[in-house]
């Protein structure tokens, strides 16, 4: 059967609802109710099969995005293709699971919901396993910005309450069930919640509400969805157009704007000093981005959408504004120079890693030489790390490198401790592409006023960077590509 599109949800519905028919294959959903709002307002666009209710839209909300933000990545919302196979999928008829999981430590990648906006909703916790919430990275309505510069909320957006209509979700979670707000459909208090925030109505049927307290919504899955990689499969991918930055301190943002048409300005402040990021979006696909740093520094660039081999856009943003207090020269004496590649045995002219380094090859660690770290620096961490349009996997981690340490040679396992990659083991994981085509990967050099302390525990990326955050005076990254043998 072929998916049935709705252009008119509130008048379909008002029809159905007039003869009292039952739900038939060429009949609307009543899951249909929760976004007809948005549809009239074209703001997204819905369709439905037998098993399926879809919903295609930019990934752009109608209110202000952004300000209130106060642990900030540097990433600005930019419109992405939910659209035909990509589409938001939400089950029809939602199974309760024989075993409903919990989204406590599970789901930390990826949506688990969606809004009635066609705004995914991902997990409270963010990929680190914190409230993101209570560490300021979510702004007045409970979004921000993944790595893919993807507008999403981890909190549940009661705010469209008011749109969608008192009795109707606000949401629906990927296993189908619905999200209400704070009350129950017939404006009653909600009470008798379990561990996934939900409950069954009068006549048995399962929802789940919003909570202005952990979980804020559903706390886990009722119903039946497929985990794969740590998120629900399948969803939609977001598609990238910038590389990932790494956040900005002490940054708050204050503003954000759409100046004119396709044109927006986000601005931040770093103690009292004021730095912009202004972008202007192309038919093409195409995004021109003028920064101006608290100090007053300008640069621009240009961004195209990504394309594989040599020649694609790699290209970082300007560093950072300087911290408070601190004083630039004509170098910047707290940001170590770039790890210097050891071209011979690592990475080659073309910025390519060596098969010795992947699994094609010996897959050996590479070689890395830095830098001009500053005077405080006690010990080095290192990070080799690579980025999905969707998720961010850990090849290998050295940790309480001495300060007295510039350089690891290929294959080295002496110098430092070795942190956990993904596969939680405490080596190297060398480099094995499943897909077709250039990936792009990093190391991160990370220069620390003092040695983090994990007692008997060893830590993977997630739990090295939370554990850092206070103790890094300076870091550097090396971006460099490797394509798998017999790729294309």
């Amino acid at each position: 059967m072929d998916p049935v599109a709705v252009n008119d949800l509130p008048m379909l519905l008002a029809q159905r609802e007039g003869r009292n028919a039952k739900l038939g294959a060429d009949e609307i959903p009543e899951m249909a109710r929760a976004f007809a709002a948005f549809v009239t307002a074209k703001a997204i666009a819905t369709r439905w099969d037998e098993d399926y209710f879809y919903v295609e839209s930019n990934g752009i909300p109608d209110h202000r995005m952004m300000v209130g933000i106060k642990a900030w990545q540097q990433q600005v919302p930019l419109p992405q293709k939910y659209t035909g196979e990509n589409a938001w999928r939400i089950p029809l008829r939602p199974v309760p699971a024989k075993k409903p999981q919990s989204t406590k430590g599970n789901f930390l990648r990826g949506a688990i919901a969606l809004a009635a906006n066609g705004i995914p909703i991902f997990n409270p916790l963010n990929n680190r396993g914190d409230d993101a919430f209570l560490f300021g990275e979510l702004d007045e309505f409970g979004g921000h910005c993944g790595r893919a510069d993807d507008y999403h909320y981890h909190l549940a957006p009661v705010h469209l309450q008011k749109v969608v209509g008192q009795g109707n979700p606000i949401a629906y979670a990927l296993d189908g069930y619905p999200i209400y707000g704070y009350e129950e459909p017939d404006g009653s208090k909600v009470v008798g919640l379990d561990s996934l925030n939900g409950h069954k109505d009068a006549d048995g049927n399962y929802h789940y509400h919003a909570t202005k307290k952990y979980p804020y919504l559903n706390g886990g899955f009722f119903g039946e969805v497929i985990e794969r990689e740590g998120q629900v499969d399948p969803q939609p991918r977001a598609e990238p157009l910038r590389p990932a930055l790494q956040p900005l301190r002490d940054a708050t943002i204050t503003e954000f704007v759409e100046t004119k048409p396709g044109s927006y300005r986000l601005t931040y402040e770093v103690g009292k000093r004021q730095g912009t990021v202004s972008y202007t979006l192309a038919d093409d696909g195409s995004a021109k981005f003028e920064f101006v740093d608290p100090s007053g520094k300008k640069s621009s660039e240009t961004y195209t959408p990504r394309r594989r081999g040599p020649g694609g856009n790699d290209r970082r943003p300007p560093p950072p504004p300087p911290r408070k207090g601190e004083k630039r020269g004509a170098r910047d004496d707290r940001r170590p120079a770039p790890p210097e590649e050891d071209r011979a045995a690592s990475v080659d002219s073309r910025g390519f890693l060596s098969v010795d380094c992947t699994c094609d090859g010996a897959g050996r660690s590479p070689a890395i030489e830095w830098s001009d770290a500053p005077a405080e620096t006690k010990c080095f961490a290192i990070s080799l790390w690579h980025t999905a349009p969707d998720q961010e996997k850990s090849y290998w981690l050295v940790y309480n490198i001495p300060a007295d340490v510039s350089k690891l040679d290929t294959n080295s396992k002496s110098v430092g401790k070795l942190g956990l990659n993904d596969r939680r083991r405490t080596e190297y994981d060398p480099m094995c592409s499943k897909g077709p085509g250039v990936k792009t990967y990093h190391i991160t050099v990370f220069a620390l006023s003092a040695e983090p302390d994990f007692g008997r525990e060893k830590p993977n990326r997630a739990s090295l960077l939370k554990a850092i955050q206070k103790l890094t005076v300076a870091e550097e990254t090396l971006d460099f590509q490797y394509e798998r043998l017999g790729s294309k």
